[in-house]
């Protein structure tokens, strides 16, 4: 699969960051001098881990990262944006419009409002939470093999670790730390790979619905 590093989606992307996300108190000021390397490129390797059309939710999505570099890279999935904040919820509903983005929703809602009723093939996350409590709200998302994709820092193997037994509970089916990106591109980082079980699944009721709402 192609994906794009840098284009203008992303370049205009990164001009909405930088304006309104951070009039708006989504980005912090301090944060404009390195949108790129620090957040967009950041964002950019969890893309290796996506297959064609799959249906993907991001957790928490904030200002939009992972979520919305990973709708401009892939025009080839389908991206659901979850955010219960209204001001965040209508910046990304803004950004989807400017940016043109046909394969794009924002969701104003909590994780737990969605358990249910919506099963998709990948949740991505960043900053959002530990990965046990993570977990809690992401697998009763997944179909049973589905994935859920959380953006870690160096700590990524510990924080898993301490993971394990709420992962076992949860009826995670394994669990590991994944590289992705390329070191020389600026995408390279650790992605805490959990895959769901069919006892998160079944905490949703026959008959939902896979993909968008």
């Amino acid at each position: 699969m192609s994906t794009v590093i840098r284009g203008p989606q992303l370049e205009r992307y990164h001009d909405l960051l930088a304006g309104p996300g951070v009039e708006r108190g989504l980005i912090g000021p301090r944060e404009t001098e390195r949108l790129w390397e620090r957040h967009l490129l950041n964002c950019a390797g969890v893309s290796d881990l996506v297959e064609d059309g799959q249906v993907v939710v991001d957790l928490g999505s904030g200002a939009g990262l992972p979520g919305l570099v990973l709708a401009i890279q892939r025009p080839d999935v389908q991206v659901v944006l979850v955010e219960p904040l209204l001001r965040r919820a209508t910046f990304l509903s803004e950004a989807v419009s400017e940016l043109g983005l046909r394969n794009t929703l924002v969701r104003r809602a909590r994780a737990e409002d969605l358990h249910g009723s919506l099963l998709v093939d990948v949740v991505t996350a960043r900053a959002v939470a530990p990965v046990d409590r993570l977990a809690g709200w992401a697998l009763p998302l997944l179909h049973p093999g589905g994935r859920l994709l959380a953006l870690k820092g160096e700590r990524a193997g510990e924080e898993l670790e301490q993971a394990g037994p709420s992962l076992r509970r949860l009826g995670a089916r394994s669990w590991s730390v994944v590289e992705v990106g390329s070191a020389a591109l600026g995408t390279a980082g650790r992605v805490v790979v959990v895959e769901a079980g069919t006892a998160a699944a079944t905490k949703a009721p026959a008959g939902t619905r896979k993909g968008r709402r």
